[in-house]
């Protein structure tokens, strides 16, 4: 199959973030150059048996607990965690309807941590911040779920409530934010506080943030040496767990943004809506995705769980109208089936949608027609963390810590292999050179093909 090579700025940047011409050795933010969730260039792993040292490279011990995904850029690699003064924070897997909060979580101190990409030794560890969580969070979740980001200079990590730093790769603090409360709660039924989620992004020297919140939700765009605000548009939505994405070059560049009530694109110099569209589920997880001059959103909840394919030269309100399913500008959608907590897969001409309940569904990208839909398999609880990609094959990580590897481009599933990771995972792997980063419940495992 031949793999998706786009002619945006994404591509470019992955390019250049490499150091070598199609060879990815940095992942930069969460789900890597361009959020694409692709690696290539190196050979990475079809099999590994952690609790067996069957293509364990290394694996180091993480405290406290964090949904974060460790980023990489040459031969560090960020990470951010919470620690509580309890002994042990209670974490609860599987697919459930649960949504009391946990309470009473204890005073935490947030640490963000640079280990050696080689070794997996921790370099140096810095406090963010310390006190009791001014927001509570879902017992499915944690206080860290905010993936850091880095341009190979500075590392911006999100803590939400806790606020956004910026620290140098010697871990010096640079500056620091504080964007008051950010109450990511369930707005059908407020009490059920559950954390916030969306990752910062980098792009050209600029820092985004998206907030949506109970309260006055908005984008921001900060400058990244100084931390200064550039820009901020209040946005009429209700709490979202989405990252935003960015697309384009020069001044067609936009801010991507999943949402309930606005999912959009907006100028990326100015912060200006360029176009909207509405009709999502009521809690929206995943990120934008982007390919073949087409944006993928999709989230699931509520009456909703839609798949929809918008074209990224939109302008102005494109929603559907009444029981349509495609326009102009929405080549194609799909009603019922889209991901609740997963971001979606695009790689080369076929767009993979897995449900926390571990139905795969392909599809051809610009059309829409679907190519197939199976189960991935048994006792693997949810699916959480999202997809990542490499060499044509696709790896998707169940709760219990099981990794499904998928062979890309078949008419049919294939299922190369099953692999433990031997504890709970609830986060996005990482790829730098061929080898796999997973953030389990209490470690940073990297998986590589090992001698003989």
């Amino acid at each position: 199959m031949k793999l998706l090579l786009s002619l945006t700025l994404f591509s470019t940047f992955c390019c250049l973030a490499s150091g070598k011409e199609g060879k990815t050795v940095h992942w930069p933010q969460f789900r890597g150059p361009g959020a694409t969730g692709v690696a290539e260039g190196f050979e990475t792993p079809i099999s590994w048996d952690v609790p067996k040292n069957r293509n364990l490279k290394w694996k180091t011990s993480i405290p406290g607990l964090g949904h974060s995904c460790p980023v990489v850029w040459g031969d560090r690699i960020f990470l951010t965690t919470a620690i509580s003064d309890k002994e042990r924070d209670s974490l609860k897997i599987g697919i459930y309807h649960e949504i009391a909060p946990v309470e009473n979580d204890g005073v935490h101190v947030w640490k963000l941590y640079c280990i050696d990409k080689a070794t997996g030794k921790i370099l140096w560890e810095k406090l963010c911040h310390k006190g009791i969580p001014k927001d509570k969070r879902h017992t499915k979740s944690s206080h860290a779920n905010c993936t850091p980001a880095t341009d190979g200079k500075r590392v911006v990590t999100f803590f939400g409530s806790e606020g956004l730093y910026c620290h140098d790769f010697q871990g010096k603090l640079l500056w620091e934010k504080d964007f008051g409360i950010l109450d990511a709660a369930f707005f059908r039924v407020p009490r059920a506080q559950w954390g916030f989620a969306s990752s910062p992004i980098i792009h050209d020297g600029v820092v985004l943030i998206q907030c949506d919140v109970m309260k006055n939700s908005f984008l921001a765009a900060l400058d990244l040496e100084t931390g200064k605000l550039l820009w901020k548009t209040m946005r009429n939505d209700l709490p979202a767990w989405s990252s935003p994405a960015v697309h384009g070059e020069g001044d067609k560049t936009q801010v991507l943004v999943n949402g309930y009530r606005h999912i959009g694109g907006y100028d990326f110099r100015t912060g200006a809506e360029v176009w909207r569209f509405r009709g999502g589920g009521d809690i929206p997880v995943p990120t934008p995705v982007t390919g073949h001059g087409l944006v993928f959103i999709t989230n699931a909840h509520g009456r909703m769980a839609p798949i929809y394919a918008i074209k990224l030269d939109s302008k102005g309100d494109v929603s559907l109208k009444g029981a349509a399913s495609s326009s102009k500008q929405v080549p194609w959608s799909v009603r019922k089936g889209g991901a609740y907590m997963q971001t979606p897969m695009l790689y080369g001409d076929y767009f993979y949608n897995c449900r926390d309940n571990g139905v795969l569904a392909c599809f051809e990208a610009k059309t829409g027609r679907m190519v197939y839909q199976a189960r991935l398999g048994s006792g693997f609880g949810g699916f959480t963390g999202s997809p990542v990609a490499s060499g044509g094959k696709i790896y998707y990580v169940s709760e219990v810590g099981d990794v499904v590897v998928v062979k890309a481009g078949t008419p049919e599933l294939k299922i190369l292999s099953k692999n433990p990771l031997g504890e709970i995972c609830l986060s996005t792997p990482a790829i730098s050179e061929g080898v796999l980063f997973f953030r389990t419940r209490t470690q940073l495992i990297a998986i590589a093909n090992q001698a003989k």
